[in-house]
């Protein structure tokens, strides 16, 4: 299967079974913006679930915060975003797009009449570089004016800056700690896309941990480790999964050491979490701006300092699409190709499918009535239309790890088949063990 075929075939199974969605699609779409349907609603929450679990529910040292999207427009300042968040355009007067001013495609020099358009292929059409800041900008109260400009936020983490003294009194904590959050974001891309890949709108997985100085490169290394450990948890191939240092003409002017976890897509070796070590710049720039003593008073030590900061930060989109891509295949099963989502079934939006083989014989109501009951426990699915092997099929495109088919057997001797997806293995299972053996499994 050639790559980029790879990547239809999938946008394709996500329309298709109810993954996601192009927005605004009957009215011809809106650029970059997604929605997720049933299944993919489920499946970014349960990315965004493992992620809290691990951050804030398995540790005693970091504490959840919600912060809301719009901020005082001091903050973006303070982050430097006002002045510094912005990337190089260039239009083409001819086709009227536009293009980041660095775009590899671009021939020639941007502006002079050797540069070439790389979308229509005018040469001369591409305007000079001019600088485009990403924030999205609108109005707060009922007149339009500069004194009432706020911004959608373009990152998650200056929330957790600006509530850092508020969570560490509220909560107790000591440095080391953390505060985690996961929220949307927004950026206007010059080059979105990708599928979910890169979106105007998108979701944030943020950790934010505070450090003494001088401890920084210590956590910075073991965060990184476990951030790796974290993605290999979801099942993601190891082969395909890799860090990226950041050299010294990548690293952002606030960071003091920098690795990416990459994936390697059908597109590409590309991102889907950061791991920075940022330093005291963020604190002591909130600081600068507000007037407001951010440091921290270490009474075993009986000194005051600005924590360093290690940031994780991991894209929910991204990794969804990780999860998709990684779990995709094809294979040939009695001459015909069976589609399959081999997702983990932590992972999965469904996590078992009630199946009566027939529509007769009391296999409907006694299906129903296992459904119900599975249904008290975990995301299920009821299906009793088309051939046991058609539904099998659908099954195995929305990823659901098990089938459980209640046939003549079950209405005598109260037990079911459960089919495996991956293994299209079956066991016999009493109808009274069937949520221990599903739940069991999918918890793993």
């Amino acid at each position: 299967m050639a790559e980029p075929a790879l990547m239809d075939k999938l946008v394709s199974l996500c329309k298709r079974r109810g993954f996601i969605f192009q927005s605004s699609e009957i009215y011809g779409g809106l650029g970059s913006v997604w929605d997720y349907g049933p299944l993919g609603v489920e499946l970014k929450k349960n990315v965004k679930d493992r992620w809290w679990r691990a951050m804030v529910h398995a540790r005693d040292d970091i504490e959840g915060l919600d912060a809301a999207i719009l901020m005082h427009p001091r903050v973006w300042e303070a982050s430097g975003h006002v002045a510094g968040f912005t990337d190089p355009l260039v239009d083409c007067r001819h086709c009227k797009q536009r293009f980041r001013a660095d775009d590899p495609r671009i021939k020639g020099t941007p502006g002079e009449p050797d540069a070439q358009c790389p979308a229509c292929g005018s040469r001369g059409t591409l305007t000079a570089p001019r600088m485009f800041n990403l924030m999205f900008k609108t109005f707060m109260g009922p007149v339009e004016e500069q004194a009432a400009v706020v911004y959608l936020r373009p990152e998650t983490a200056q929330g957790i800056y600006v509530n850092y003294l508020n969570v560490l009194q509220a909560s107790r904590q000591k440095v080391p700690f953390g505060i985690a959050q996961i929220g949307k974001a927004f950026r206007n891309e010059i080059t979105p896309g990708n599928f979910i890949f890169r979106t105007r709108e998108f979701e944030q997985m943020e950790m934010q941990f505070f450090v003494r100085p001088g401890t920084d490169a210590e956590w910075f290394e073991r965060w990184k480790q476990w951030r790796m450990e974290w993605h290999r948890g979801l099942g993601l191939h190891p082969a395909k999964l890799r860090f990226h240092q950041h050299g010294p003409n990548e690293l952002a002017h606030y960071a003091r050491a920098a690795f990416d976890v990459e994936y390697e897509f059908p597109f590409g070796w590309q991102e889907i979490e950061g791991i920075h070590n940022r330093g005291d710049f963020d604190l002591g720039r909130h600081q600068e701006y507000s007037g407001k003593k951010l440091e921290y008073f270490d009474q075993a030590a009986n000194e005051r300092y600005l924590p360093y900061i290690v940031e994780t930060s991991a894209g929910a989109d991204r990794v969804t699409l990780t999860a998709l891509v990684d779990a995709y295949r094809e294979e040939m099963v009695e001459n015909e190709t069976r589609v399959v989502l081999g997702l983990h079934p932590s992972l999965a939006p469904i996590k078992a499918a009630v199946l009566p083989l027939v529509k007769k014989d009391g296999m409907p109501e006694l299906a129903t009535e296992v459904y119900w009951d599975l249904k008290k426990r975990f995301t299920c699915f009821y299906d009793d239309s088309g051939a046991i092997g058609r539904r099998y099929r659908r099954m195995d495109e929305a990823g659901t790890p098990f089938c459980i088919t209640i046939d003549g057997d079950s209405t005598t001797g109260r037990t079911a088949t459960v089919r495996h997806r991956d293994s299209m293995q079956q066991d016999r299972v009493a109808l009274d063990q069937l949520a221990t053996f599903v739940d069991e499994r999918v918890r793993a």
